[in-house]
């Protein structure tokens, strides 16, 4: 659509020409239940009153607007006509005064992409739930406003909901006359805006603290769920570690929460996993767990309720400029809520966690061709949305880590207290945060911002170690390398750590850290040490690397990484493993292998899942063609041997029961989950729940054993908007080519599914066991991923342009293919060529891979 997409430029010089004194905004909800069947868009009403002023009366702007209709439009009490000023995406405003009011009466329609005002309509009860979700640019779907994250201004909401419905948004609410009527709020930006309406199942508590200048702060906090999942809500650990973290931000901040009240909505077909609207953040559901998960999923959930917490600083009350500097807000969050999870609640292993999981995503990212500095180069609103990405989260949150020890822990946290207090509820940009450290830290942080935030690609560190006659350490140095394409060496203050074999465990007896600079390094302090059995370039995870090995190194570890006793080394040794397999270094065979020797002894049981992943993407994408049947089978009989031997009713059992269903491949692993499935076959302590249930079902629908009728029997039996959502999947998984143009059609050729729904189908489609059956959609693909660009929504289209592309058709012409669609389509949507040449890239490194397998068999 025209003006949809909002550029830098227009947003900058609508910055310079106009400043917003508040919003008044009015939206009528009692459309969202009724009947079902409607020939347009389910529409509400909104009506929104913006004041503002404009620095050059007379002047031409526009306000952001996607809606279906307007019905009216006025300017300083001048009624405009609407099919004159409205193309869509934006309304023209014309000859401005220095003080403005105006006032847009539109029609905008529900959403079923999760973008706007998005409806859900649960299959269980028919209760109608809403709410909304705007990030970078959505709150237009909703109500007229200036859509960029600098024209800041204080809201006022207002709504006309169903009757028996309960309404949030970001300030205090009540209900008077039938009307929600919500306190005005601080200056924010439109994005973080929200609206929760709906017969929400709502649980409260508060939050109690007496601050150090004797006043005392009372946050009502509360949460909220759909009715059909309260059984299942754990409201008091959410309240547990949201009250654990509001004590160690006040702990560490010295700026109280901002924003009043606390709530916390768990909402259904979230796109995210949550987002930090002050006063009402939003999660996605499936963090209220129906059956039993293991201790990762908790510390998971904990990191993402103090990661949006940490936003209320971070984004909220300190807001970039553009996005450009995404990062000020979401690798800072992301750095704090790992480092808030490990100092103020029960996950104290939260860095391992960091290192072996989030870390790997910031990895591959980086290595793309998509990669960016972590301040990046945002054009416009379609650059902003795919920059939500792993280089903003994870590898900034890295860097942070990283500044942590460059500079000092104090001195980072009085940064982030001088920045607050310096910049409430304002706009920033890179250099204001680095004026704060450098005063803090004493540091030259310009010469630090431009190694690692202002240049991409990860840079590689190997030990080498030269020993003297005595079998001492005579030198040992490190080497820092970096790709052609992206070759900056950076500064990394590292722990340099020595390994030898104590009885049977490996262990650490000398550690040194050391500022690593330039092509080489000598570690002059490890001179003289006795001769390591495996020396660890990253010890304690303090930068952002790949971690290589010296072959001294990488044979101790063939023959014991299980043997390591530190769980954080060891989770860095099988990231760094992991790394070198994906770089086609290590062969895939060698990597399961390691994998089937010693993830049964693994203690940590995120990494334990993490390697489960690993171990299946070996098996799938990187073992040679000709070992892909071999390294399945090993794996499935590596899954059922450790599930037998893990102690029953523990989280490891579950782990590993899981990971079974999901590499099993014979009819005798079949047989057994079937059995499972109807009680004729037992595991001590393993419980068959109904989320275990679906994860057998989609591997024995995958694989031909169960049809309609037996899925259709586990929906009733399930019939939940979460029951509906695996049902969706495992019907799409089934090896039939008519399954695979029917979940096709409904993916591309429809509009039909929602958001969650388009998910399901896709996860369904393609499964490495039916690369013949879905080989015919490579071509298919080509050809209709520009048309779905153009004509769904940016969510959608992300989610079907990678989640369709033939990443299991592994082979050369596949290759030709992208090559081909990239060369004769330069001028498609730059962020659409984003993805495309990303999966490029996936599919040329699991290449590379197979070939260094297959090289290893010969």
């Amino acid at each position: 659509m025209p003006g949809e997409n909002l550029s830098r430029d227009e947003a900058r010089e609508r910055a310079a020409l106009l400043s917003v004194d508040g919003y008044d905004v009015s939206l009528d909800l009692r459309s969202a239940v009724g009947d079902e069947a409607s020939d347009g868009p389910r529409t509400f009403r909104s009506v929104t009153t913006i004041r503002f002023r404009c620095a050059e009366p007379g002047a031409t702007s526009f306000v952001d607007l996607i809606a279906p209709g307007v019905t009216a439009v006025s300017l300083n009490g001048r009624d405009l006509d609407p099919s004159e000023v409205f193309d869509g995406a934006r309304i023209a405003l014309e000859d401005l005064a220095a003080e403005n009011e105006l006032v847009v009466d539109a029609q905008c329609a529900y959403s079923r992409t999760g973008e706007g005002m998005h409806r859900f309509v649960d299959p269980e009860d028919g209760e109608v739930y809403l709410y909304t979700q705007y990030e970078p640019a959505d709150s237009r779907r909703v109500h007229a406003c200036f859509e960029q994250p600098d024209l800041k201004a204080p809201f006022r909401f207002e709504v006309r909901a169903p009757e028996g419905w309960t309404v949030w948004s970001n300030g205090v609410g009540r209900l008077a006359d039938g009307v929600w009527r919500f306190a005005e709020t601080k200056p924010i930006s439109t994005y973080i805006t929200c609206v929760v309406a709906g017969p929400y199942h709502y649980v409260t508590d508060s939050y109690e603290r007496v601050l150090e200048d004797g006043t005392r702060l009372e946050i009502p906090l509360g949460a909220m769920c759909r009715k059909g999942l309260a059984p299942h809500f754990d409201a008091d650990d959410v309240f547990l570690v949201t009250k654990q973290g509001l004590d160690f931000f006040h702990d560490h901040f010295d700026y109280p929460y901002p924003f009043g009240k606390y709530d916390q909505a768990f909402v259904p077909e979230y796109n995210l996993g949550a987002m930090e609207n002050p006063g009402l953040v939003t999660f996605r559901e499936e963090y209220i767990f129906r059956g039993k998960v293991t201790r990762a999923s908790y510390e998971a959930r904990a990191n993402v309720i103090l990661h949006e917490m940490a936003h209320m600083w971070f984004g909220d009350l300190v807001t970039m400029e553009w996005w450009d500097d995404l990062w000020l807000k979401e690798s800072f969050a992301d750095f704090m809520g790992s480092f808030a999870t490990v100092g103020a609640t029960r996950f104290t292993d939260g860095w391992i966690t960091f290192a072996n999981r989030r870390k790997a995503w910031a990895y591959r990212a980086d290595q793309l061709p998509s990669t960016h500095p972590v301040t990046a180069d945002i054009r416009d609103l379609q650059d902003a949305k795919l920059n939500f990405d792993g280089i903003t989260y994870a590898k900034g949150a890295s860097v942070l880590k990283q500044l942590v020890a460059y500079v000092g822990q104090e001195a980072f946290l009085e940064g982030a207290r001088r920045y607050f207090k310096r910049h409430a509820y304002g706009n920033t940009r890179l250099g204001d945060l680095l004026s704060v450290l450098g005063e803090t830290s004493g540091r030259d942080m310009a010469a630090w911002s431009r190694s690692w935030l202002q240049t991409a690609g990860v840079n590689s560190l190997t030990p080498q170690v030269l020993l003297d006659p005595q079998g001492r350490v005579s030198e040992l140095a490190v080497v820092q390398e970096a790709p052609e394409s992206h070759p900056e060496l950076r500064p990394h203050r590292v722990a340099v750590g020595l390994y030898r074999r104590t009885g049977d465990a490996l262990e650490r007896y000398a550690r040194v850290e050391v500022d690593v600079d330039g092509p080489r390094t000598v570690v002059a302090e490890l001179a003289g040490a006795e001769a390591p059995e495996l020396v660890l370039v990253n010890d304690d995870d303090l930068t952002y690397c790949k971690t290589r090995f010296d072959e001294t190194s990488l044979a101790a570890l063939r023959r014991g990484l299980g043997d390591m006793t530190d769980p954080l080394a060891r989770a860095l040794c099988w990231s760094a493993l992991w790394n070198m397999t994906r770089d086609a270094l290590l062969p895939a065979r060698e990597f399961i292998d390691l994998v089937l020797k010693f993830a049964g002894r693994e203690s940590d049981i995120g990494v334990l899942q993490q390697l489960h992943m690993w171990a299946e993407s070996a098996a799938v994408h990187y073992s040679a063609p000709e070992q892909r049947e071999r390294a399945g089978r090993l794996l499935t009989e590596g899954a059922w041997r450790e599930l037998r031997a893990a102690e029953p009713g523990s989280e490891h059992q579950l782990a590993w029961a899981r990971f079974f269903a999901r590499a099993a491949q014979a009819p005798s692993d079949f047989e057994l989950l079937s059995g499972l499935l109807d009680g004729t076959e037992t595991l001590p302590g393993l419980e068959v729940d109904q989320e275990l249930r679906w994860a057998f079902l989609d591997a024995l629908a995958a694989h031909d054993v169960v049809g309609d009728k037996e899925l259709a029997a586990e929906l009733a039996r399930d019939d939940t908007a979460s029951g509906k959502r695996h049902h969706v999947r495992c019907l799409a998984a089934r090896p039939q080519a008519a399954v695979k143009a029917q979940a096709w059609a409904q993916v591309v050729e429809s509009e039909e599914l929602s958001n969650a729904l388009v998910e399901a189908t896709i996860a369904g489609f393609a499964r490495p066991s039916q690369r013949e059956l879905t080989a015919p959609y490579t071509q298919k693909y080509f050809a209709a991923i520009e048309r779905v660009w153009a004509e769904r929504s940016i969510q959608i289209g992300m989610v079907v342009v990678q989640g369709l592309f033939p990443s299991l058709q592994e082979s050369q012409e596949t290759l030709d293919a992208t090559d081909a669609w990239l060369s004769a389509h330069e001028q498609a949507a730059p962020a659409l060529r984003r993805l495309v040449l990303e999966a490029r890239d996936d599919l040329a490194r699991a290449l590379r891979g197979q070939a260094c397998d297959a090289a290893a068999g010969a």
